[in-house]
């Protein structure tokens, strides 16, 4: 049997073991977030044995954290998502919008992430439907998807919201398929100002109800609210998607993505971590930036959401409730056949991210997870095999 432990050389693990003693007083959630990545893949959390079905070789793999902020376990969690997202595809053009809180509002976010988080899906969401549904602009209902993202390429607290919206929706009455105008979704302009007074009566509710804590002083919070509106509420649309493909692609980089991939970290020793990022403000010139161990896993947290928060979330005529049906009618009204998510996914998910790994050994059959073993099982697992 053999054992397999394969791990790049670089990983965000190896930050957490080196500098997570320097983090300033993290929280029961935060310890348990570093916790599950440092040991993902590791002894502490067992393993189990592989086996191929096609002949007798076999091989032990340690277990995953599935932490969903971990940056090893999103590729098969993004895979398994994918599949089911293929076979909801509509041949029509899809579109990518993003609406985005102003800065100035990032202290009230990052004390208040489930109350101003919400109110960012359910203000972009209601400006959506409101403005697609009005006959001036393209008078259908429409449905789509949401993600959040909280982070800049240097890991500041940057809270947007990634929408990914077919080109149109269902008549009033249901009877007919509304497009849009070819690569024209809705005005931006018109997005924008709507999107920030739904926001703002959100936030003003939640506070009434006592929801958001450090706003209790009216004043202060009225003037953070009055500052907010002098600021840019950027609201923009990126160039149409060409088909079913092009939207897997996109979703297959967005939907699991975390604050950091262990791909762009470039060094790490015991003062500092070096990642690469992108410089917006300069053309998106590439860059390396080094940070203080623990200022950089103080960054990494700030994107930690709560327990049970979804970041991915699916509305109008998407929405989980009535999406099977209203694609079924979607279709009929379209004459467009079933996606099948074979046909659009593959290639786009790096090789067996979907599906069992390729057996080593013959080249034809594929490894399937078998027996579990607990740490205490699998270290006396390890020793008959270095013994042997």
């Amino acid at each position: 049997m053999t054992p397999q432990f394969q791990r790049p050389a670089l990983e965000l693990a190896e930050v957490i073991k080196r500098h997570g003693h320097r983090l300033q007083n993290p929280s029961g959630e935060q310890h348990r977030i570093l916790r599950a990545i440092a040991s993902c893949r590791t002894a502490a959390l067992g393993g189990h044995v592989e086996a191929c079905d096609h002949c007798h070789y076999r091989r032990v793999a340690y277990n995953s954290c599935r932490n969903r902020h971990c940056p090893r376990c999103q590729a098969g969690a993004c895979a398994r998502w994918m599949d089911d997202r293929a076979e909801e595809l509509l041949p029509v053009e899809y579109f990518h919008v993003v609406f985005t809180l102003p800065d100035c509002l990032n202290a009230l976010a990052l004390g208040n992430k489930r109350v101003v988080y919400g109110a960012l899906f359910e203000a972009a969401a209601q400006t959506l439907l409101e403005v697609a549904a009005n006959p001036k602009h393209l008078g259908a209902r429409i449905g789509f998807m949401s993600i959040l993202h909280t982070w800049g390429q240097s890991l500041g607290l940057h809270p947007h919201l990634h929408c990914v919206v077919p080109g149109g929706g269902l008549s009033s009455d249901g009877s007919r398929w509304v497009s849009c105008r070819p690569g024209f979704l809705l005005p931006v302009r018109v997005l924008s100002r709507v999107f920030r007074g739904k926001f703002i009566a959100l936030l003003k509710h939640a506070r009434r109800r006592g929801k958001l804590v450090g706003a209790e002083d009216e004043d202060a919070f009225e003037r953070l609210l009055d500052a907010s509106v002098k600021h840019d509420w950027v609201v923009y649309a990126k160039p149409p998607f060409g088909g079913p493909e092009q939207v897997l692609k996109y979703l297959a980089r967005y939907t699991h993505r975390i604050a950091i991939s262990n791909r762009r970290l470039v060094a790490v020793d015991d003062r500092t971590v070096t990642f690469n990022y992108k410089d917006y403000a300069h053309g998106n010139r590439p860059r390396t930036m080094t940070l203080d161990g623990g200022e950089f896993l103080r960054r990494f947290l700030l994107h930690a959401v709560p327990r049970g928060f979804m970041r991915i979330r699916h509305f109008g005529l998407l929405a989980n409730c009535v999406r099977t049906q209203n694609l079924i009618d979607c279709r009929r009204l379209l004459a467009a056949p079933v996606t099948r998510a074979q046909d659009v996914c593959a290639g786009l998910l790096s090789p067996g991210s979907s599906k069992p790994p390729c057996c080593p050994s013959c080249g034809q059959g594929q490894l399937r997870p078998g027996e579990n073993l607990g740490p205490f099982q699998l270290s006396r697992l390890l020793a008959r095999l270095d013994s042997s």
